[in-house]
């Protein structure tokens, strides 16, 4: 493997159909300003490097990158590359990562609107992100310790499994598939809606509106927080550990709670069975 080491990088496909290089404290940046620095290499390992040119590793397989930083002037820093390892990242330009697979990111800062797009085999633990239309349409997605905040996140997902979260989004999982968030605090507005095969596992929920037209939801051991409207039209089977402001015409399931301020009953297809410590109502 080749070295390079603390050099400047400003021209167009500095190191394009590279094999095999060590890229360590050196910079992509400057007043030529190219695009497309590490295009369709493979087995690159970067360290300590700084990235502020847009497109840098297009095409790129067997990529690890430590230690460094994709500034905001770095656009869609990854895309259409496999085999990827990132950790202790500063990935803060819009799209870092889109349509990649086999993805591994640790202890990392991810402030990037429309991050993951169509990326597959994605794992992120022990990270902070920030942005809209997050990993949307992904499949294959494991999180641990994964700190988040945006909006529209992870919306027609398949397949996920996300553990000791924190979620702060709007409209979160809508229309996701075969989802597992255990152990997780998941605040916003409208969570999960049209969603499929999603369980929700001693988590706690935050927000009006939660999980309204749902097919196969679950939630085990849950507790809800300033949660109205709830299951609204949903085939849903739960077992909440806190009080509910109000639940809406679930359509079909069991629903077991301690107690609920309202129970509303306008639509002649609710006909899920609501359990209020432990009696049957509404």
């Amino acid at each position: 493997m080749q070295t390079i080491e603390n050099q400047s990088f400003d021209q167009e496909r500095a190191l394009y159909g590279s094999d095999g290089l060590l890229i360590r404290k050196c910079a992509f940046t400057g007043p030529a300003d190219g695009e497309s620095a590490i295009k369709e290499c493979r087995n690159i390992e970067v360290e300590d490097t700084l990235f502020n040119l847009r497109y840098p590793c297009w095409h790129v397989h067997n990529l690890i990158i430590r230690d460094s930083e994709m500034t905001d002037m770095c656009r869609a820093a990854l895309w259409y590359s496999s085999n990827i390892e990132i950790e202790n990242v500063k990935m803060h330009g819009i799209k870092a990562l889109r349509e990649c697979r086999n993805v591994k990111i640790a202890g990392s800062d991810i402030v990037s609107p429309e991050f993951g797009w169509s990326s597959r085999d994605v794992e992120m633990k022990d990270t902070h992100a920030e942005s809209e239309y997050f990993m949307m349409r992904a499949e294959n997605i494991r999180f641990g310790n994964v700190d988040f905040k945006g909006k529209y996140s992870f919306q027609y997902i398949d397949n996920a499994v996300f553990e000791n979260c924190r979620f702060d989004t709007k409209d979160a999982f809508w229309h996701a598939r075969n989802v597992l968030v255990r152990n997780c605090v998941v605040k916003g507005e409208y969570l999960a809606w049209y969603c499929e095969n999603v369980t929700f596992e001693n988590c706690t929920i935050i927000g009006t509106q939660p999980l309204c037209y749902c097919r196969g939801l679950k939630l085990v051991d849950c507790i809800m927080e300033e949660c109205d409207l709830a299951f609204e039209k949903s085939e849903v089977v739960a077992d909440i550990k806190s009080p509910v402001i109000s639940i809406k015409n679930p359509k079909s399931g069991r629903i077991a709670v301690p107690a609920v301020d309202q129970i509303i009953r306008d639509d002649a297809d609710s006909k899920a069975e609501i359990v209020v410590a432990g009696s049957i109502v509404g």
